[in-house]
């Protein structure tokens, strides 16, 4: 995402250009990873780390997934082994994703089901074409896609001008929006409702931790909490958000053309079986007020 070059994704092998820009801006990228690898894990253990994460009695989910409490007792303690259909049922009722709903299914001594491709796969280029027409179609507001780690896959011609004075060393791939975000190197000198907009992302990243117990958002986590603040960071309370009457948490940021507002959006795919695409997520970013709107208009000029 550094001036002067193109949107591109990165993988191991090759270099394939998406959303191809006037050539005046360029995107981070996502290293793809390969298919995930067996566990050894006892599925009892996937089962019940996922019940308790969900915060379910055996007796809650037994009914839910329409089983005896007896038999999920057992299959917990490992008397008892899940058919492949009972581990997919069990995986669905407590919403795991697909990721750990492959390595539950490897626990259990199946083969998992859900693919990981590549994002230059020919079978994922309708998903690659439609996340191409929501970022290009959202100029000239800023728009960007990222994995499951918030590193960042792709973005539109309206992001890089926000950029100018970020540690090179945070852009460099794959570039993690949230690390960009916060870090006193990165866009938090320039936001004006630091403390808000903080706890506003840790808020959503606690979430994703509660849902996934994925350790490398964790760890995130732990390392966002370490950042100090910018020098002058206002308290919560002076952030000005009472404009928005508590309905959205809005970004508030300095630029050359003066404070600009955005109020943000994610989207998702629906229903997704493959393991990266139900990971991705595209971030959308819309002026909160008409000035800024007519600012990220005459950028685009």
């Amino acid at each position: 995402m550094v001036a002067g070059y193109e949107t591109i994704f990165v993988h191991a092998l090759q270099r394939v250009d998406y959303l191809r820009g006037n050539g005046k801006d360029c995107a981070a990228s996502a290293k793809i990873v390969p298919m995930m690898t067996t566990t050894t894990r006892p599925v009892g253990d996937f089962l019940r780390e996922w019940r308790q994460r969900r915060r379910m009695s055996q007796l809650d989910l037994a009914l839910e997934a329409e089983i005896s409490a007896r038999h999920l007792s057992f299959m917990e303690t490992g008397r008892a082994m899940p058919s492949r259909e009972m581990a997919l049922r069990l995986a669905e009722r407590l919403d795991m994703p697909l990721r750990e709903r492959n390595a539950l299914l490897v626990a259990a001594g199946f083969a998992p089901l859900f693919p990981e491709r590549s994002l230059d796969d020919p079978l994922m280029a309708p998903a690659r074409r439609a996340m191409e027409l929501v970022l290009a179609g959202h100029e000239p507001f800023p728009a960007l896609a990222v994995d499951r780690h918030w590193n960042l896959v792709a973005h539109n011609r309206a992001v890089p001008p926000f950029l100018a004075g970020v540690d090179p060393a945070l852009l460099t791939p794959p570039a993690n929006v949230l690390r960009l975000s916060l870090h006193p190197q990165g866009l938090a000198p320039r936001i004006v409702n630091y403390w808000e907009w903080r706890n506003h992302l840790f808020e959503r990243l606690r979430h994703q931790v509660g849902l996934s117990g994925d350790p490398t958002l964790a760890a995130l986590m732990a390392e966002l909490a370490s950042y100090p603040a910018p020098d002058g960071a206002q308290p919560h309370a002076a952030s000005g958000s009472s404009d928005y009457a508590g309905v959205v948490v809005p970004l508030q940021f300095v630029t050359d053309a003066g404070t600009l507002s955005f109020i943000s959006t994610t989207t998702v795919f629906g229903t997704p079986i493959d393991v990266t695409l139900s990971e991705l997520a595209l971030e959308t970013f819309f002026p909160a007020d008409a000035a800024t709107a007519q600012v990220l208009r005459s950028m685009a000029e």
